[in-house]
């Protein structure tokens, strides 16, 4: 292969079977859990990089299924997600994600920066609750349950929370071992078509897990729980800080 067809073709490993497609990627029924909590200020200031900032410590424990996901097919993930704002605009800093399917995998942590790992999460509804869990390994880390579609919400402010600004650190190594790429990415969904949106009473326990240490922001208290249904792209996003060149990084 000429290096003039390396450079055409290269898109993603291995070179001649990428392990995902080129986008955009389409997700239809993508359902969440979504319960907010509180946690300790000081766990979070250890765990959130500048330039980002924090005003209330308030983490999001996602579950989410996904059926049916253009080139990704269907699998379910689970992860944390931090409140915070970026020159003044509020979003979320995607501080862990687990899932259990590769090329999600890879494709989130090479295109994005996700930082995902391999587990066994889990969302479905057993008769008035829905659960999710998530397991790594053969240990149960993380549990959330709320009562089943206990209220519906207002459907435009969903809409306008999914639309806020999402933030990933990219780290690609270098052979050496040093990052190559270290960046601040900002990426948005997409094309949002909202089918549902409710609430009800929840519950969250995350347990000490040294592989997967969901426990390290702490449940101080729940603050409210969401049960979405959509269809959604998920954007390509923008880098929005550049930590090896500063200067050159997009405001």
């Amino acid at each position: 292969m000429k290096i003039a067809e390396v450079k055409k073709s290269a898109f993603a490993m291995p070179l001649t079977s990428p392990a995902f497609p080129p986008g955009p990627y389409r997700f239809i029924d993508r359902e969440y859990l979504i319960i907010s909590y509180r946690t300790d200020p000081e766990a979070l200031r250890a765990v959130v990089p500048e330039p980002l900032s924090f005003d209330e410590p308030i983490v999001r424990y996602e579950f989410i299924r996904m059926p049916d996901s253009t080139g990704f097919g269907d699998y379910t993930e689970s992860g944390q997600v931090i409140a915070v704002s970026f020159e003044g605009r509020s979003g979320g800093y995607t501080h862990a994600m687990y899932l259990n399917d590769g090329p999600p995998i890879y494709g989130g942590r090479e295109l994005w920066g996700f930082p995902k790992k391999y587990a066994q999460p889990s969302l479905r509804p057993d008769k008035d609750t829905l659960i999710g869990t998530l397991d790594y390994g053969s240990v149960r880390v993380a549990t959330g349950t709320m009562g089943y579609k206990h209220r519906a919400l207002d459907l435009g402010h969903v809409a306008a929370s999914l639309s806020a600004p999402n933030y990933l650190l990219k780290i690609i190594p270098h052979v050496d071992g040093s990052p190559r790429i270290l960046e601040l990415v900002d990426y948005r969904l997409e094309d949002v078509v909202l089918k549902g949106a409710w609430t009800g009473p929840a519950a969250l326990d995350l347990r000490p897990h040294a592989a997967a240490p969901v426990a390290a922001l702490p449940v101080l208290e729940v603050l409210s729980a969401t049960h979405i249904l959509a269809d959604l792209t998920l954007g390509l996003g923008k880098v929005v800080y550049d930590y090896l060149k500063p200067e050159r990084s997009t405001p």
